[in-house]
């Protein structure tokens, strides 16, 4: 019991004489992480599938800039914006990191809406560049070269319309409607909303080279039934008369007077034009004016006008057809060709300057093989003529499928079709190919190469 004393005794004596342990600081409150970063600076901006519309025009309307922080609810709001124009069917965005950068590469995805038409302004009591300046300015996306008919943008542009009718004091009601202007060509007409008479019944006097039912046939669809007025009218002689008398060499026709009278047996107006029908021209010079990428000996070969013969400009107009294809097959797919008459009527000629604007040059791109097994698709990557960074040539494609399906490369091919994706930045075209099988391969068959099942 001694001993079990002491060594009670002695135990306390131990931990009083160590040092008490420092107490320990309490631990610092741990910071909270900051959240994810939700908006990243722009670095650059890609807008797809766009055709008539500028990458410039688009990007205005989507309201966004390069360098600006935009996120999720940015890319949203815009692709609204985008929408609500009325110009697109369907818009889509991505973006994504900028490769080596602090930012995000952004694209825009959009469907235009197919029908576009020019678009003009009758009777409105405003000069018409006016309503063009003023339009524009509050609309990137306007033209008077083509505008869809869709509500959004009608709607707009009417609301608009009346809104500067108003501030010139003006009281005119405006109302926007499509009017024919030949097979299968229309327009947007902005004009007052009060109703005109209409056309009924058309009548020609003076004519003797061409019969009056042609004339009528010429300018009854685009005319009849459409509202009247004497600007509009002779406007349509011009587009729709004019053509008529200039296959038979007439460029000196003129209709020197328009009156109207109510018709007869139906509700409408009876239209009496006056014709003065000149003399018979015939076609002189025809050159090209300027730079060309095609050589213009060659072009004019390729498009093969017919000069010292009566000037029909039904077979002109074909001959610079063929000569703007020729250029699409060169790569330059969007590109025109002015024509400048000279009239000389001493001689009863006329001299033709024709001037091209090419455009920019569009090169091949990825060439695209779906449907087919890897000796299939080796196969038609070795025949493919127009490899990539070539001129791209739009006809080529179809060409040379309808050439696989006329050498029979394949037992049981099905539909065969094209795509071509126009990249407007770098200006290349890329093709897809698809092949379809029209059922189970019969290895007696004489195709050489198989497609995926």
């Amino acid at each position: 019991m001694k001993w079990l004393l002491i060594l009670l005794m002695l135990a306390p004596g131990i931990g009083f004489g160590q040092r008490r342990p420092a107490a320990k600081a309490p631990a610092a409150p741990q910071k909270s992480e900051a959240p994810a970063p939700t908006k990243w600076p722009i670095d650059s901006l890609v807008v797809e599938g766009n055709r008539n519309y500028t990458r410039e025009q688009i990007l205005a309307v989507a309201g966004l800039k390069v360098g600006q922080l935009a996120g999720k609810e940015e890319f949203d709001a815009a692709r609204d914006r985008l929408v609500a124009s009325g110009f697109f069917e369907m818009v889509g965005y991505k973006f994504e990191p900028a490769p080596g950068k602090q930012g995000e590469t952004a694209t825009f995805q959009v469907t235009e809406v197919d029908a576009a038409y020019p678009a003009r302004f009758e009777a409105l009591g405003v000069p018409a560049p006016e309503l063009v300046n003023m339009l524009r300015s509050r609309d990137p996306l306007f033209s008077t070269a083509k505008l869809p008919p869709t509500k959004p943008v009608l709607d707009r542009y009417v609301n608009w319309i009346q809104e500067y009718l108003a501030a010139k004091g003006s009281q005119e009601k405006a109302a926007a409607r499509v009017d024919p202007v030949g097979p299968d060509k229309f327009e947007i007409v902005f004009r007052p909303a009060r109703n005109f008479p209409v056309v009924a019944q058309i009548t020609f006097e003076g004519n003797q080279v061409v019969p009056q039912n042609v004339l009528r046939d010429a300018i009854s669809g685009v005319a009849v039934g459409v509202p009247y007025t004497e600007e509009r009218f002779h406007e349509l002689l011009e587009t729709a008369v004019r053509p008529v008398y200039e296959t038979r060499g007439r460029v000196r026709v003129a209709f020197p007077q328009v009156r109207t009278e109510p018709a007869k047996d139906v509700q409408g107006l009876h239209v009496i034009v006056t014709v003065n029908e000149g003399e018979s021209y015939g076609l002189g010079k025809v050159d090209i004016a300027g730079s060309s990428p095609l050589k213009p000996a060659e072009l004019l070969k390729t498009g093969n006008i017919q000069t010292g013969d009566v000037a029909n400009f039904d077979r002109v107009n074909e001959g610079v057809e063929r000569m703007r294809k020729a250029l699409s097959r060169s790569g330059f797919m969007e590109a025109k060709i002015s024509v400048d008459r000279a009239v000389d009527d001493g001689k009863k000629t006329v001299d033709l300057t024709l001037h091209v604007d090419a455009g920019p040059q569009f090169l091949m791109g990825k060439l695209n093989i779906v449907g087919l097994d890897l000796n299939g698709e080796s196969e038609m990557r070795r025949i493919w003529n127009m490899k990539e960074g070539k001129p791209f040539n739009a006809d080529y494609p179809q060409v040379f499928l309808n050439s696989i399906r006329e050498q029979g490369l394949f037992d049981n091919l099905g539909e065969t079709k094209s795509q071509v994706k126009i990249n407007e930045q770098d200006h290349t075209a890329d093709v897809t190919l698809t092949f379809g099988s029209s059922g189970p391969q019969r290895p007696e068959g004489r195709g050489r190469f198989g497609q995926r099942q």
